[in-house]
């Protein structure tokens, strides 16, 4: 059986912090791989909707857990100074052991740019920024002392980032645009993560990307693809069919399709065999939002029914 990658999403929108941290205590617990937390300012729904900010959380994450790896989904890569963004990654890296898997991608909410002060630009221009904050990045954690950067968007002028990260941290870009960002993932990530609306075409969206990695020379095996996904994980299958039916009138195309051709739901085994799906598309981490007003319980049984499936090396 081929080995998976489970993460779990902590809860962040209209929760206290409080909340978080014993979420995340519990996932570790269980014996999950990843803890992850969405980059918005603002609530998607609305300005209004209380949500704590992201990279401040996967420190404080970081302080209180010890094994899971931590990551952000995803980080826009304008929507801050990128050489601060650097440097509190790093930071965060620090506190964590070498923990931090830093998510970025190009950003969709213009509000949460323009309130703050700063330029909410075009698809086109902020994939740019996307690549050149990537490209700072990399070299400020790098072995370089002093890094300066003259990009279209992105500038520093002798940058020093010190400490440098324990580990070097591994990039996931998020995103399914097949021109750009795939060809960016090919060129620059060591993770890539399909959204949850397009979780049905992961199979055509792999593909795209096994043909930017061989234009631009890169082995496609050394790129983990990761799959933001809703699970619907129910105790036997007079639960299952109701329980879809409430989350896709709850989350509509939002977190994708629960009854989707390769949707994780139903009981523990339809799971297995839905990951399994995923597995032989190349898909082998998953970034999970568990549905149900308790997600502890789903998760649990997650853990111990479909998890553990997975667990053996390949």
């Amino acid at each position: 059986m081929t080995q998976a990658h489970f993460g779990v999403t902590v809860p962040q929108i209209k929760r206290p912090w409080v909340a978080a941290a014993e979420s995340a205590r519990a996932f570790e617990a269980m014996g999950y791989d990843s803890l992850w937390v969405c980059d918005h300012l603002y609530g998607p729904q609305s300005p209004q909707l209380p949500i704590l900010e992201a990279w401040s959380m996967v420190s404080a994450l970081a302080a209180i857990t010890e094994r899971v790896e931590i990551g952000t989904l995803v980080t826009p890569a304008g929507m801050r100074n990128p050489a601060q963004l650097g440097k509190v990654i790093a930071t965060a890296d620090n506190i964590a052991g070498g923990r931090v898997i830093a998510g970025l991608g190009g950003g969709w909410m213009p509000r949460e740019f323009t309130d703050f002060g700063v330029p909410f630009r075009s698809t086109g221009e902020r994939l740019v920024q996307l690549r050149e904050t990537v490209e700072l990045l990399k070299r400020m954690w790098g072995d370089e002392e002093e890094v300066s950067y003259e990009g279209r968007f992105v500038q520093a002028e002798n940058v020093v980032c010190q400490p440098k990260p324990p580990r070097r941290i591994p990039i996931l870009i998020g995103g399914a645009g097949e021109r750009v960002t795939l060809k960016l993932t090919a060129e620059h990530a060591d993770m890539w993560n399909n959204l949850a609306g397009h979780q049905a075409n992961l199979g055509h969206k792999v593909d795209v990307l096994k043909r930017h990695c061989d234009a631009v020379g890169r082995d496609f095996s050394e790129i983990v693809v990761s799959q933001q996904c809703l699970v619907t994980i129910a105790e036997d299958e007079a639960s299952a069919g109701p329980m879809a039916d409430r989350a896709q009138k709850i989350f509509g195309g939002h977190m994708g399709d629960p009854k989707g051709p390769i949707a994780i739901t139903g009981t523990a085994q339809q799971c297995v065999d839905a990951i399994g799906k995923h597995v032989d598309l190349g898909c082998t981490m998953f970034v999970m939002e568990f549905f149900g007003r308790d997600t502890m319980a789903p998760a649990q049984l997650f853990a111990e029914e479909v998890a553990t499936h997975f667990r053996a090396a390949a």
